[in-house]
């Protein structure tokens, strides 16, 4: 099975307890396996500043899943969590935030889903997690975690 690299946020409501009930929900998910939770780090927003600081991690899944069925998993827990999509400014706040940063050794560039996630090199509350989770990984197209996640330190 594929292991892929969910980043997990939350700034709204209570952080700790909404990314608790998404990995509840991850792991409940036929077809995917929770294998590890990286540590939780309190980060400051990107973009939009007006909004509370983010609470900030990732979590490895092994999954039977394509990237575009795992997307949408991921897409139903956060609506069944509260999330609204809608109108607002870009990386405004919001109750739960899942990612699909990393899918095995894919790319993919489709409409609505991109894979590595298309600003990872730019973000350290990504990469900080997934070097956590695995030290080793090899970002498909981007090179070593570890490398990358320096370039921003």
């Amino acid at each position: 099975m594929p292991t892929a690299f969910v980043g997990i946020g939350s700034n709204l409501g209570e952080p700790e307890r909404q990314i608790a009930a998404a990995l509840d929900e991850l792991a409940a998910e036929e077809g995917i396996e929770l294998v590890a939770v990286s540590t939780l780090r309190e980060t400051e927003p990107v973009g939009y500043l007006e909004q509370p600081n983010f609470l900030n991690g990732a979590a490895q899944l092994e999954t039977e899943l394509g990237p575009r069925a795992l997307l949408e998993r991921l897409l139903a827990i956060e609506a069944r969590l509260g999330r609204v999509r809608r109108e607002g400014p870009r990386f405004g706040p919001r109750t739960i935030d899942l990612d699909l940063l990393v899918y095995g050794d894919e790319t993919v560039d489709e409409a609505g889903l991109v894979v590595p996630h298309p600003r990872l090199a730019e973000r350290r509350f990504a990469l900080a997690p997934l070097a956590e989770l695995a030290p080793g990984l090899e970002i498909p197209g981007l090179g070593p975690v570890q490398p990358l996640l320096a370039e921003l330190e």
